[in-house]
């Protein structure tokens, strides 16, 4: 299709300057949004791209988070365990965390919140971010999906299975990406957040999160490749998805 065409020769020329520690992506969330869930790229081949970042396992079986270069699988009700390196993915996006800066954040009450306190600190909305914030969360609300069967649902229906916990007083991580907005189809635009507990059994995708006072550390990220699964070769992506993006993104409680 047409349009697959220019998008794959536009993102060729991005990857051609890509160093190692740039932002690297396995297919599009717009195909994840419309029912591509199997993927080809395992586990042992996502983490030689980057350690740190964020997706979903193949039959969109519950949340992936990579941090310290381990892969950890978030499963309905978000319980976790270690990814095995033969599991695949159909939509991830990693890279190699290099710190820039860090900031100093007051109390959040929410992930509104978090997402306007972060954005003051991004050092341009036209370049990519990772972020990692470490402590002490008062509350952490998250969801994953079971893994899904065949023949797939897109995933705004998908969601209806969705598995949400509400966790209070933990310790863990905060693995988060700012995707500029003109990135829009290819990954989620603004911030997106998954979390991991310190002890690696608790997790998922964040709905909702609050906190005292922590660090926020941040890697700038201005170089980006991507892979196109053979799959995308089937796939309409000339639909808009945005609206279907932001039922998917949204709490449902909200």
């Amino acid at each position: 299709m047409k349009k697959i065409a220019t998008l794959a020769a536009l993102l060729i020329l991005i990857a051609t300057s890509a160093r190692a520690g740039g932002i690297y992506q396995y297919s599009t969330i717009d195909a994840l949004l419309a029912g591509r869930y199997d993927g080809d790229l395992s586990m042992e081949q996502l983490l030689k791209r980057g350690g740190f970042g964020l997706g979903t396992l193949n039959g969109l079986d519950g949340e992936l988070v990579v941090l310290d270069g381990k892969a950890y699988h978030v499963q309905a009700g978000g319980e976790v365990v270690t990814a095995e390196p033969s599991d695949r993915t159909p939509f991830a996006t990693v890279t190699t965390f290099e710190e820039d800066s860090i900031a100093s954040l007051d109390a959040v009450s929410d992930l509104d919140s978090l997402n306007k306190a972060m954005l003051d600190r991004l050092v341009s909305e036209n370049f990519f971010h990772a972020v990692r914030i470490e402590g002490r969360f008062e509350m952490i609300k998250t969801r994953a999906i079971p893994a899904q069967t065949k023949p797939y649902r897109p995933l705004v229906e998908a969601m209806k299975d969705q598995v949400i916990v509400k966790f209070t007083g933990l310790e863990g991580t905060l693995v988060g990406l700012w995707t500029p907005g003109f990135m829009k189809g290819v990954n989620v635009p603004g911030f997106h957040w998954h979390f991991i507990s310190d002890d690696g059994t608790r997790g998922g995708h964040v709905l909702d999160v609050s906190f005292d006072k922590l660090v926020a550390r941040i890697d700038v990220e201005r170089e980006f490749s991507m892979t196109l699964p053979e799959f995308l070769g089937g796939v309409d992506l000339s639909p808009d998805r945005s609206e279907a993006l932001h039922k998917v993104e949204k709490d449902p409680a909200e």
